[in-house]
């Protein structure tokens, strides 16, 4: 009688250790870079925020950083400074306000990942 020789299917050792290895590191990757994306969307929250206040058009651009600010101290953002990130410019009864700041984030090693955001809002009327 002859018997035919089965082929054993499945993964190796060292396919298994590679597919665990990548997954492994994308889940660091992402526990590493969500935080820092769900500050960038409380970021634009508080400017929408700030866009719906009254008056905007006639206050100085130091209280506009003052009041994004405290915005961003009850939001517990952190690393990120009104007067250094955001830039304001007034003409007639318009003003823009754009909020440009960097994120570096250590991921394991040597390796890091950059983050660039840059929100704009304009409030004001065009007449």
């Amino acid at each position: 009688m002859i018997r035919k020789a089965y082929r054993q299917n499945g993964m190796t050792l060292i396919s298994f250790l590679m597919i665990f290895v990548v997954a492994g590191f994308l889940i660091l990757l992402t526990l590493q870079l969500v935080p820092v994306y769900l500050d960038h969307m409380k970021v634009k929250s508080s400017l929408d925020g700030l866009a719906k206040e009254s008056g905007l058009v006639e206050k100085p651009a130091s209280e506009i950083r003052k009041m994004l600010q405290k915005r961003w101290d009850v939001n517990s953002i952190e690393g990120l400074s009104a007067e250094d990130s955001v830039f304001i410019e007034k003409k007639n009864n318009i003003v823009k306000i754009e909020v440009i700041y960097e994120v570096e984030k250590p991921v394991m090693g040597n390796l890091s990942a950059l983050m660039k955001f840059d929100d704009t809002i304009t409030v004001g009327d065009s007449n």
